[in-house]
């Protein structure tokens, strides 16, 4: 099985950020694909990893990097937000474009979902977009974020416990989810649209899912996933998500 384990990329800021580019045997992948991880998380979170080596199966290359200031990627997370997701995204696309080939299909995991939406537009060769556990109110935070929220936005930042580790969050983080149209960016993606989100799901509800389809436009296509959790923790629901995707997107692929 082939992976370049070690790629680096430059963003907007000249940051350079840390990638893998899973790569199929025949190194003539169908197409490629772009990954964004969810939040806090990192392109190597086991879900991520596995949805990539199923696609890799399918002769779809995924190329799945760390936000900034996450994993093995450069600068200060505490200044990144969900437009500095955006820009990653876009540079990722350039970077597959000029060292590879540009990509069709683009992955959210939870925020990264929201991110994936809000790129679409600005990357032209993508055909289908695929958001998983995805948030349609950004800004309606849940958990640690949403205690903290207030007391971050009145100091102007503050430190947030995520999964037993520290954060730094800075007041323009709230701010720009708070900012953030999905409705807009759903309605206007003219792109084929995958959503897929666990019916348990006790981090983003199933209802997010539901608002997301319902404001896109076709071709949308919606799965629930029962008995997995927002992290698709069970290896058997992340590689279930990956075969779906390969076969979602052959439809698309066979028309262009």
């Amino acid at each position: 099985m082939n992976s370049y384990n070690s790629l680096k990329f430059y963003n907007k800021e000249g940051q350079l950020l840390g990638a893998r580019l899973e790569m199929p045997n025949s190194n003539k992948p169908r197409a490629y694909a772009i990954f964004a991880h969810c939040f806090t998380c990192s392109k190597d979170y086991k879900a991520i990893f596995h949805i990539s080596k199923t696609l890799r199966e399918h002769n779809i290359a995924v190329l799945r990097f760390d936000f900034t200031g996450l994993g093995e990627s450069e600068g200060d997370f505490s200044e990144t937000n969900i437009a500095t997701n955006v820009d990653d995204l876009v540079a990722a696309a350039d970077y597959l474009a000029i060292e590879f080939t540009a990509p069709k299909l683009l992955i959210g995991h939870s925020m990264g979902g929201a991110a994936v939406i809000q790129a679409a537009a600005d990357i032209e060769s993508v055909l289908a977009v695929a958001t998983i556990a995805a948030p349609f109110h950004p800004g309606k935070l849940a958990g640690v974020l949403k205690s903290s929220k207030e007391r971050i936005k009145e100091e102007g930042q503050g430190e947030v416990e995520i999964a037993g580790r520290k954060f730094t969050l800075k007041r323009q983080f709230f701010e720009k989810l708070e900012a953030t149209n999905m409705q807009k960016a759903v309605s206007e993606l003219n792109k084929a649209l995958l959503v897929i989100h666990a019916v348990q799901d006790k981090t983003v509800s199933i209802e997010n899912a539901e608002e997301i389809f319902n404001a896109a436009k076709f071709p949308k296509s919606f799965i629930s996933l029962r008995n997995a959790d927002h992290l698709l923790s069970n290896e058997r629901d992340s590689r279930y998500v990956g075969n779906l995707l390969a076969m979602w997107l052959e439809r698309y692929l066979n028309e262009h």
